[in-house]
């Protein structure tokens, strides 16, 4: 299993969004340990998701699974067999826009932040999915994502769809 982890998967698994209910938390638990124990982990040369994991996950102490997640990273960074490094193409100083990025106009929106994430599953040679658990943008912009050839993998639907519904 070759993945792109959105940082919110090991914070959910860590316990830290109020949103999220327990049945998402063992979810996002679940696909980080399997992850972890077979899967290969990819990220940007960059070093952009990275950054990201380690302003919001800990990498010493007491750890939550997500903090684990981000020891695990650390560790095997230059492991080929657990992590993997792809080129992306900034085109904004800020580091928030790409190349990789699908230029559909359904897309044009998308969170500045996230844009990196989608870019290195492009990026990758065998596309693989995007682990997302309750960022609700990515949802609603589902369709357009794949319509673009990129594939979320929605760990906790249910979480998304109750968030969705309190708003309205």
């Amino acid at each position: 299993m070759t993945v792109v982890v959105d940082t919110n998967v090991p914070v959910v698994a860590n316990g830290n969004s109020a949103q999220a209910s327990a049945e998402c938390v063992l979810a996002c638990t679940v696909r980080l340990r399997q992850l972890k124990e077979d899967g290969r982990l990819v990220l940007d040369d960059k070093w952009l998701i990275l950054g990201e994991y380690k302003a919001n996950l800990r990498s010493q102490g007491q750890p939550g699974v997500g903090d684990a997640f981000l020891k695990w990273v650390l560790t095997n960074l230059s492991n080929p067999d657990r992590c993997e490094l792809v080129a992306i193409t900034p085109t904004s100083a800020e580091l928030d826009d790409f190349v990789e990025f699908p230029p559909s106009a359904g897309l044009a929106d998308f969170h500045p932040d996230d844009r990196k994430f989608v870019a290195v599953a492009v990026a990758h040679r065998d596309h693989p999915p995007i682990l997302q658990a309750v960022d609700t943008e990515w949802w609603q912009l589902r369709a357009e994502l794949e319509k673009a050839g990129v594939t979320v993998d929605f760990l906790c639907p249910a979480d998304m769809a109750a968030i969705l519904k309190a708003r309205e």
